[in-house]
């Protein structure tokens, strides 16, 4: 086994000091609704850096007021965000870590909008969900340059990456699903489209050795939800278009059918190994990984480059020095701060 969980790792400029990934995990903690990450942000992300994370990726991070799932998520729809994700990107640096951020919009989800938008007129399974308004032609467009103006934002604040949510029936997804976009325009006629726009969109914005992440949801578990050959060849075009990477997640647009979520250690992994072996890109697997020693088979085994730890780590700031002491790796290779170091 050559490559493991605690080796470094480097794609383009992205250098890690390990392959553990922050999972973006939404706070709903912006107490002001302005989208401007405030203390409660600068403690929950910083600690993560201090407890050894290779990558920490931002929580859904919305291009628009109305693009929020609530008003209490970060947005980046105005250079007055810039000052306060600086100040949160330099944080976490200060303590190894590299930092990539989320861009979305939660389209139909967005439970504060006044009223959503989204591909098309189909309403979000719940009580607290309102009836979508369906974007024009002209305002799916003008949507593309909002997504590339926030992607500018987070260039400016310092990011070493740029993640697109394209997963869990948020706006990208919502496109790019048979399942909530029925169109008769070009986004209808072509689901890849909107996708790849604003990945082209978004790279012009970004260095051109600083990688894109696109999130996506392998599989749709709603009845007649697409399957993992739909998203393959959608993950196609947008490679095509500029993502560099995928981190393969699944679900999220709406209740499961006769197809369920496997909700088990790993029922992730074999969707990503899809994706790798298939598009030959690197990956992030994520879901329940949360066991150190399944986190280092799944990078040992070859089923992908990182592996991205999401409740584990709300659990436990210092998830990633644990498992590399776990694993048996010496306290300097796991990055233990000096001040914690006599702890161990």
């Amino acid at each position: 086994m050559t490559e493991q969980l605690f080796s470094p790792y480097q794609y383009k400029s992205l250098a890690l000091q390990n392959r553990v990934v922050m999972a973006p995990m939404c706070q709903y903690s912006v107490t002001a609704k302005d989208g401007i990450p405030n203390d409660w942000h600068q403690v929950h992300y910083v600690s993560r850096a201090v407890g050894g994370t290779g990558l920490i990726i931002i929580e859904m991070t919305d291009v628009d007021p109305d693009g929020r799932i609530t008003d209490n998520d970060l947005g980046i729809w105005s250079d007055e965000h810039i000052p306060a994700f600086a100040k949160l990107v330099d944080g976490m640096h200060a303590y190894g870590s590299k930092v990539a951020i989320q861009i979305a919009h939660a389209g139909r989800k967005a439970e504060d909008a006044p009223q959503p938008v989204a591909p098309s007129v189909v309403t979000f399974p719940g009580e607290q969900y309102k009836e979508p308004r369906a974007l024009t032609t002209e305002e799916v467009e003008a949507m593309v340059q909002k997504f590339a103006d926030g992607v500018r934002r987070a260039v400016q604040a310092g990011v070493d990456a740029i993640e697109l949510h394209g997963a869990h029936g948020y706006l990208i997804h919502q496109f790019h699903s048979p399942l909530m976009n029925h169109r008769e325009d070009v986004y209808g006629q072509d689901l890849s489209r909107f996708g790849v726009e604003v990945i082209r969109a978004v790279k012009k914005e970004m260095p051109a050795d600083m990688p894109l992440i696109m999130r996506i949801s392998a599989v749709e578990y709603a009845d007649g939800g697409y399957d993992l050959d739909h998203t393959i060849e959608i993950g196609r075009a947008y490679q095509e278009a500029g993502v560099d990477m995928f981190h393969i997640s699944s679900g999220g647009e709406g209740p499961s059918g006769q197809r369920k979520p496997g909700n088990y250690p790993g029922y992730q992994v074999p969707f990503a190994r899809r994706f790798r072996d298939e598009l030959k890109a690197p990956v992030i697997a994520v879901g329940m990984l949360e066991d150190a020693a399944l986190a280092q088979a799944v990078i040992g085994n070859g089923d992908a480059d990182l592996v991205a730890i999401g409740r584990g780590m709300l659990r436990d700031p210092y998830w990633a020095n644990h498992a590399a002491l776990e694993l048996g790796v010496s306290k300097e290779q796991a990055a233990i701060a000096e001040q914690y170091s006599r702890g161990y």
